[in-house]
């Protein structure tokens, strides 16, 4: 088994069967929640402030909701969150439908060429496109080391493409701000957040050098090119 096998810093630590809570989604309150969540991570999920806030856009649902119940629940620490996720405010139900809301959103990363003399044309529709638009900066690294070492250590999970898994509810990481996923390995190594609540030890990126890290997260912020 290699030795960086356990690289999922951001699987979810428990996954909840959404379909199983037996809710309907419903779009117009899945968009009426994200309102409020809009205020930080942006109209479409996008994030901002250059990964203050991450970008929710696409991520699988069971995941975010999972975030979202341990937020509520305190077993995330996270101050900006407390005031938006109590019981109160953020029933089960609430829960579900943002984040099926949330996981629906696709964020392009370039727009197709326009021909701004086609009858077709719709400038508004173009303007609305833009505003889906979302590429992460690059980072700071060897790309190719990363890639190798993404590859071997970290694509069984979170896809060759850094896409995620769906089914298995595995967030994505290409796509994701690199200052917002350095702040997670902070907190996993700290044991601020906990990758498994199985096994709270775990020491899941101790054996990983900052400039490993440094280099996937340079390959990764190449991906959405």
């Amino acid at each position: 088994m290699a030795r960086f096998t356990h690289f999922r810093f951001l699987l979810p630590l428990l996954l909840i069967s959404l379909p199983a809570l037996g809710f309907e989604y419903d779009p117009e309150l899945g968009e009426e929640i994200n309102e409020v969540c809009a205020g930080c991570h942006g109209e479409f999920g996008q994030g901002g402030k250059d990964g203050e806030y991450p970008r929710l856009a696409g991520m699988p649902a069971e995941f975010i909701a999972r975030q979202l119940h341990l937020f509520r629940d305190r077993k995330r620490p996270n101050l900006a969150m407390v005031e938006y996720v109590d019981e109160r405010q953020m029933p089960d139900e609430d829960i579900f439908n943002v984040s099926e809301y949330l996981a629906r959103i696709k964020l392009k990363t370039k727009l197709p060429p326009a021909n701004e003399n086609d009858p077709g044309f719709d400038a508004y529709e173009r303007l609305l496109e833009s505003k889906k638009l979302m590429q992460i900066p690059r980072a700071e690294g060897d790309t190719e080391k990363g890639r190798k070492l993404y590859r071997k250590e970290c694509a069984s999970c979170h896809g060759k493409k850094g896409e995620g898994d769906l089914k298995d509810a595995v967030p994505m990481l290409a796509g994701q701000y690199t200052r917002y996923l350095w702040r997670q390995v902070k907190k996993l190594r700290d044991r601020i957040r906990i990758h498994d609540p199985e096994e709270p030890d775990e020491e899941i990126l101790d054996e990983f050098s900052d400039d490993q890290i440094r280099d996937i997260f340079a390959y990764l912020s190449i991906l959405d090119d």
